[in-house]
């Protein structure tokens, strides 16, 4: 008779067996991969695209349950975006480079140009006429590291495609997958094969692990060529897979705690390793892993409608995805001595306390929140669903120590808000950043909301303060999710962490258009939507946008968007214009 522990022993015996027979196969298949001509990676992918077009309706719909949403709420057309739209644009504007890929071709149009510190800057977003009636308003501009001059750009971009890759023998990529956002897989291995010339194997979060029959489907072409894989499973199975003598590379979206156990080990003697930065697993590692990350309101002169729609961008900052995002905002930096920060954060608390409720549906939620609470015990609970509070902490941005609301991502819907002095927008500016850089963990996204009169009116010194600000992307009066989504710009942590103080990571993914030496990007929207933007001077056309918490048709729009995406016409802009204007 078989005991537990000898039964589970046989079925980690059987999970090991079944995933050495794929890891075998990828091996054998990553000198081919490495080699394989432009035009058979193009095929492949135009076949993958077919596959997200076919299944967007499935995995949108499977996402909102599984998050304990209905299908026919509002909120469901985060799950669209954030999911098969999201794949779904990174697979065009890889389309594109790779077409264009002979002499570099696909850097033919863009604009490029020195940014008042000296760096070069490339502006990949919009590049169509459908970019900026989609967007109508955003854009997006990749800062190079220094030392890459405009002249040099072309050398410095889609360098694994030089012709010294028609000798490599490839190599295997291990993708560890997030549990939150269904496309960051599917993007990260994406990035790894077509970028890094790596066959991929991903393990996909015990979270969405649900996605599995899903993408295998979208990713068949490659999985049946040998390619690629997704499997599924524990820590175990994550376990043997980071430590497999196949796996060359890896990738780990997920949390500084998990990359440090993968590099150095666990325990005291991982603590150890990490003090005296001695890798236990030396393969090399890029990594996203979230942070602390801030939203920036520089002072002006707001009508009432600013101060209400801003509330609502900073709500939806929080509240998205029950505020499960790396790129949440978690710290709200206010300036102290803003005649109008009283009557912002009346309309915020509205709006916290108004948006749609939702269940807090990823593990530990409680906890955290719980943990927040016991930081900040004079926090307000806002909102009438008991499992799902929005939390809004006052603290002190002086406060001495490392407070765990500034060294922790919560990973929740609870935000924190901190008063900064500056006599005028410059200085305020100035001392917000030093805070954000000085005292806030992680380096992934950073928000600034300026208007239009405020921002002219610094003129080339706001350009310059941004330069300071120490994040892989920066967003002005948007979400740096938005960086995410368009994947015209490379996503990860502001470049230089050690492995042993890896804070938001290490590396860059997504990334479209091949940047060898990227170091940050700017996404830029407009400061009021259409069509009140009007009578402020602002010809920009974009509405409220479909991924705020407030918008009554976001589900509707989202449909279309991914509609449009597909197979681009007319009517359908306009069908999306039209559920936009009623967002």
């Amino acid at each position: 008779m078989k005991t537990p522990e000898r039964a589970n022993e046989l079925e980690e015996a059987s999970n090991h067996a079944r995933l050495d027979r794929v890891i075998d196969r990828l091996t054998a298949n990553k000198r081919s991969w490495a080699r394989l001509p432009v035009a058979d990676r193009i095929a492949l992918l135009e076949q993958i695209r077919t596959g997200v077009v076919s299944s967007a309706e499935g995995w949108a719909t499977l996402a909102t349950l599984r998050k304990g949403l209905a299908v026919d709420s509002a909120l469901a057309g985060e799950e669209w975006i954030s999911g098969p739209w999201a794949l779904l644009t990174a697979i065009d504007i890889l389309l594109r480079t790779l077409r264009q890929m002979e002499g570099h071709r696909y850097l033919d149009g863009l604009k490029v140009r020195r940014t008042v510190n000296g760096q070069t800057a490339a502006k990949v977003f919009p590049l169509t006429l459908s970019d900026k009636l989609l967007l109508s308003g955003v854009s997006a501009e990749v800062w190079m590291e220094p030392g890459v001059s405009p002249e040099a750009l072309r050398q410095s971009a889609a360098g694994t495609y030089a012709a010294a890759r028609s000798s490599h023998d490839g190599t295997l990529a291990l993708v560890l997958g997030a549990g939150n956002i269904t496309s960051i897989a599917p993007l990260d291995a994406l990035y790894k094969l077509y970028a890094e010339n790596s066959v991929a194997i991903v393990k996909l979060n015990p979270v969405t692990d649900y996605l599995q029959p899903i993408l295998e489907g979208i990713f068949k072409p490659l999985i049946d060529a040998g390619y690629f894989a997704i499997v599924s499973g524990g820590v175990d199975v994550g376990s043997y897979l980071t430590t497999n003598r196949h796996v060359d590379t890896l990738h780990i979206t997920g949390s500084a705690a998990s990359h440090d156990a993968i590099i150095f080990g666990i325990g005291e003697e991982g603590a150890e390793r990490k003090g005296r930065n001695e890798p236990l697993n030396r393969r090399p590692i890029t990594s996203e892993l979230g942070a602390v990350c801030p939203t920036i309101v520089v002072p002006g002169r707001w009508t009432k409608a600013d101060l209400r729609f801003q509330a609502e961008h900073v709500a939806t900052q929080k509240l998205h995805n029950s505020g499960f995002n790396c790129i949440a905002s978690q710290i709200l930096v206010l300036p102290r001595d803003w005649p109008q920060a009283e009557a912002f954060l009346t309309e915020l608390r509205r709006a916290l306390a108004g948006a749609p409720s939702r269940p807090l549906y990823y593990p530990g939620a409680q906890e955290r929140l719980a943990g927040f609470l016991a930081t900040n015990p004079e926090a307000l609970q806002l909102g009438n669903d008991a499992d799902a509070p929005r939390i809004l902490a006052f603290i002190d941005a002086e406060a001495h120590g490392e407070l765990s609301t500034f060294s922790t991502e919560v990973f929740g819907p609870a935000l924190g808000v901190v008063f900064v002095d500056g006599s005028n927008a410059a200085s305020f500016l100035r001392n917000a950043i030093a805070f954000a850089n000085d005292r806030l963990h992680g380096t992934l996204g950073a928000n600034v909301i300026i208007d239009p009169a405020t921002e002219k009116a610094l003129g080339g010194n706001f350009e310059r303060l941004l330069a300071e600000l120490r994040y892989g992307c920066i967003a002005v009066n948007t979400w740096s999710a938005l960086g995410f989504l368009l994947a015209h710009t490379p996503w990860g942590a502001f470049p230089g962490h050690p492995l042993n103080d890896i804070q938001s990571g290490k590396g860059f993914v997504h990334n479209g258009f091949l940047f060898d030496r990227p170091q940050r990007s700017i996404v830029r929207a407009p400061f009021r939507p259409f069509p009140r933007g009007l009578l402020h001077g602002s010809f920009a056309m974009l509405p409220r946008p479909p991924w705020f918490v407030t918008n009554r048709t976001a589900a509707t729009t989202a449909r279309r968007i991914v509609a449009f995406q597909a197979k681009p016409s007319l009517p359908k802009l306009l069908g999306i214009f039209l559920s936009a204007l009623g967002g």
